[in-house]
């Protein structure tokens, strides 16, 4: 299955210092994890993590989960050895932190190969780079980082995230655009369910594939949130039926609910039922 189009509603960070943590992680149901040596590991520890991480991936047992190892920037001490050590643990992809330009890319690029990358958009200068980065041959998936893109652009804390919403409209077009996956940034409070719950409908209303997450009490709600509703399942049934004898009578619409349907309407149905078969298989898996 493509990146693009598995499921991806949960894409929860790990700390790859954490030997438990990456125990726990293999029972946990999130679509994809990101296995973190960069912020979440202590300079002094980097070497050790690489190595705690490299076992529990040889090591396997994470089934269908999308398996992303965010390394540190190449302009680090670590980010090559990192960058090495990902390909050598069969990683997924690898994801590389703020990501300014296509330049980056190309750059891990020559260290990984042929290796599927994933860009973190956290400056403002990636947001205006933004289309170049997603154009990237490697590119298969955007993950926002707003903490960061937050803190340079010196906003201020609010609900309805307005401050980032150019930054967030920008990756989100370059990445539909290009045809790249993209994941919505963290939400901080990870007690506040209703807090999380609101934030992600609103990521999932904007066209954001699915949620990072920080504790694997944030999972239930975004598997949720970015999941199809059943009203949506059964919509998209009965637009299709409905096309589909509309189109055998000739017709070239068909009316739902008082709605007109058109052949956009079909394939955005028919893409809402093939998500939801792609969580059920990855779910039996």
């Amino acid at each position: 299955m493509s990146t693009l189009h598995r499921p991806l509603r949960s894409v929860l960070y790990i700390p790859g210092s954490r030997a438990r943590a990456l125990e726990k992680a293999r029972q946990l149901l999130a679509d994809a994890i990101i296995f973190d040596l960069e912020d979440a590991v202590a300079p002094d520890e980097k070497s050790t993590a690489r190595s705690v991480l490299a076992e529990a991936l040889v090591t396997g047992g994470y089934g269908a989960r999308l398996k992303i190892v965010r390394i540190n920037g190449l302009d680090t001490p670590w980010g090559r050895e990192d960058a090495l050590a990902a390909v050598q643990m069969g990683a997924d992809a690898v994801l590389l932190p703020k990501v300014d330009g296509a330049n980056d890319l190309d750059a891990l690029a020559g260290i990984t190969g042929d290796t599927p990358l994933w860009a973190m958009m956290e400056t403002p200068t990636g947001m205006l780079a933004a289309a170049e980065i997603a154009a990237h041959p490697l590119c298969q998936g955007m993950v926002m980082g707003t903490n960061d893109l937050a803190k340079d652009m010196g906003t201020r804390f609010r609900p309805d995230r307005l401050p980032l919403m150019a930054g967030l409209g920008l990756s989100l077009l370059a990445a539909k655009a290009h045809g790249v996956a993209i994941i919505d940034g963290v939400y901080n409070a990870f007690k506040d369910t209703e807090g999380l719950a609101a934030e992600c409908a609103q990521g999932r209303d904007m066209g954001f594939d699915g949620k990072t997450l920080i504790h694997p009490a944030q999972l239930e709600t975004a598997n949720a949130a970015f999941s199809p509703t059943e009203d949506e399942v059964d919509l998209a049934r009965r637009q299709i039926a409905a096309y589909d004898e509309a189109i055998a009578a000739g017709q070239a619409v068909a009316v739902v609910d008082g709605r007109i349907v058109e052949n956009l309407h079909v394939a955005t149905a028919r893409e809402t039922l093939a998500k939801m078969d792609a969580i059920a298989a990855l779910t039996t898996e």
